[in-house]
């Protein structure tokens, strides 16, 4: 197990995994339809897009999290 005070990086590593994964697959399937090696290009796609999402997240949660904070406290 990780220790909670890296809850925000693990938070961020599986955010970033879960909707880049997601995003790449749709997008490439949109871009290609079912061509012939379909899956590694989708893979190929996710890494580029995880490297990317990750740190972004990293950078942009406590922004965001103050944000909806603000946006959920008003009646």
């Amino acid at each position: 197990m990780v220790s909670v005070k890296y809850l925000h990086q693990v938070q961020a590593a599986l955010l970033s995994g879960f909707m880049s994964f997601i995003m790449s697959g749709a997008i490439t399937l949109i871009n290609l339809g079912f061509v012939s090696g379909f899956l590694g290009i989708w893979l190929h796609a996710w890494l580029v897009a995880y490297a990317i999402a990750f740190p972004t997240i990293l950078l942009v949660f406590p922004f965001a999290r103050k944000l909806a904070m603000k946006i959920a406290a008003k009646p």
